[in-house]
């Protein structure tokens, strides 16, 4: 019989492996508010996972973009990093696939630095790190790392892995729902990490 591969599983970073919803929340408000735009908890928070100059944009003249992105990532180092957590079941899930000769890899539409300083407060450590990317942007990274499943709450990253053709597992800890994850292309949707070795 021949042996199953180790898998090698992508994961998105934000609301999938890390709850980091206050910080960024906090972080677009300041900015904003210093280049003229404002916006509400509940415009800001379903945007979480989607690029920052998109979201900006949306608040914005575009001339003011540039420069709030700048503001918005000084700011996210001090304030934002501090306040994010791992979300349940994040350590002991990779640790898990680590165990059967697997391999993590995370892909985000955060910039590498900060992807970086998350992972490092929250006392995760992937095998592999890849950012700024977005939606079908991720394919190329997922498969440069061999990536056989991907992982995340936002149906940016659904489409990501069917991009890639890898499954996609859906987890609803984000701003989609199960409908959403499913209609973007999941394979399947699970209500949060403890769920995912399962359908590895």
């Amino acid at each position: 019989m021949t042996e199953p591969h180790p898998p090698v599983v992508g994961f998105d970073l934000d609301m999938t492996l890390v709850d980091s919803r206050a910080g960024i929340v906090a972080c677009m408000h300041h900015a904003l508010e210093l280049h003229g735009g404002s916006a509400s908890d509940e415009q800001l928070a379903p945007l979480i996972g989607a690029p920052l100059r998109d979201n900006l944009a949306l608040f914005l003249p575009d001339d003011r973009v540039e420069a709030a992105m700048a503001d918005y990532r000084s700011s996210y180092l001090v304030d934002a990093v501090p306040v994010t957590t791992a979300m349940p079941g994040a350590a002991e899930l990779l640790d898990a696939i680590r165990e059967r000769g697997g391999r993590v890899v995370v892909v985000s539409a955060k910039v590498e630095p900060a992807i970086h300083a998350v992972l490092e407060h929250v006392g995760l450590r992937p095998d592999a790190v890849a950012g700024d990317l977005f939606a079908e942007g991720k394919a190329s990274a997922l498969r440069e790392h061999g990536a056989t499943t991907y992982v995340g709450d936002h149906t940016g990253d659904m489409r990501a892995a069917r991009a890639a053709g890898v499954p996609g597992i859906g987890v609803t800890t984000g701003p989609h729902d199960e409908q959403a994850l499913r209609e973007a292309g999941a394979s399947v949707v699970v209500a949060g990490l403890g769920e995912v070795l399962a359908q590895l």
